[in-house]
């Protein structure tokens, strides 16, 4: 399973990087139904920095990013409120879906965080040394820094770009 498939299901709510139960659940090749229902029998294994309900509003924000809709299928566009899970509640799934199917997508999961984790660390360490220079060599190389501050700018700009879920437009003639 590639991580990019993985990386453009993980959103960011409250402050957590998350992924949602239909998104695990199509992942795990199992219905959300079966999902939750795992997750309601073993409740205590998932306190609220482990998985939490998106509100109406979260819900409708998300929901309006994806433009169109799908012509509906069983269960594609629910009336219920979809459950957000961290990274350490998605790592708690694997304990309560037991298949081969639920380790091996745990596994490409944790891979997947973790990448995103030293990705950012690897821009925060490199922003940080930056302005370093740039405080020590403010005056000399005012301009260089400048110059360097806009690509580093316009590079993450082109990588938000490229990871985001491309949305199409259909023009009827």
């Amino acid at each position: 399973m590639e991580l990019i498939i993985i990386q453009n299901k993980i959103y960011d709510f409250r402050g957590y990087k998350v992924m949602l139960d239909f998104d695990l659940a199509q992942l795990y090749q199992v219905q959300t139904k079966v999902l939750n229902q795992a997750v309601k029998r073993n409740i205590s294994r998932f306190p609220i920095d482990f998985m939490f309900k998106l509100s109406e509003q979260e819900w409708n924000s998300l929901r309006s990013q994806f433009v169109t809709l799908e012509p509906i299928q069983k269960g594609k566009h629910t009336k219920y409120l979809p459950f957000a899970f961290t990274e350490q509640g998605i790592a708690m799934l694997s304990g309560v879906l037991n298949s081969s199917i639920a380790i091996e997508v745990n596994i490409n999961i944790m891979r997947t965080f973790v990448m995103i984790r030293q990705y950012a660390l690897t821009h925060l360490d490199l922003n940080l040394k930056l302005k370093e220079l740039e405080n020590k060599f403010d005056v000399q190389f005012k301009d260089v820094f400048e110059a360097i501050n806009f690509l580093f700018k316009e590079g993450k700009q082109k990588e938000i770009t490229k990871n985001r879920r491309k949305i199409g437009y259909k023009i009827d003639k």
